[in-house]
């Protein structure tokens, strides 16, 4: 089960509809081209239209599943006590005091220039369930760093 935010959940369903409705029958013209061009074992442009189709199908199947799966989360009942999923949290490096702002979201919407943290990343994974005051110890690529909650808002 994926839970999104309805901002999310609209934009995945947006991207869906423009697959099918744009993107997919513009392909099956371009394959239609092709195959008209003659000999499909030599013919590159058939091929790579093929190609285009598959990954074209495989980008709405694995939308399809995500929207099947999805619930939509209202924000409105949930509550700043703990670090959780729609949370803003704002951390400090302890080492170098360095404060940071990041908002725990699921990975289709993670980005970190928008300050938004996947779930599933190694940050987010330490500092879920924690409460305002607590330091974690996160083990990042380049070593372990602590992280102290300095608030948690919704």
């Amino acid at each position: 089960m994926e839970y999104l935010s309805q901002e999310c959940y609209d934009e995945l369903v947006a991207e869906l509809k423009d697959l099918i409705s744009v993107q997919l029958p513009k392909i099956k013209a371009e394959l239609v081209e092709a195959r008209e061009k003659g000999d499909l074992s030599e013919n590159f442009e058939y091929h790579a239209a093929k190609r285009a189709h598959g990954k074209l199908l495989g980008q709405i199947r694995f939308k399809q599943r995500v929207l099947q799966f999805a619930r939509v989360m209202d924000t409105s009942h949930l509550t700043n006590d703990t670090v959780g999923l729609f949370r803003r949290v704002e951390i400090t490096n302890v080492a170098n005091n360095q404060r940071m702002t990041y908002t725990i979201v699921n990975p289709h919407e993670a980005n970190l220039r928008e300050g938004k943290l996947s779930v599933k990343s190694p940050v987010a994974e330490a500092l879920l369930g924690k409460r305002q005051g607590d330091v974690v110890e996160v083990k990042v690529p380049s070593g372990t760093i602590s992280l102290r909650i300095e608030s948690i808002s919704v």
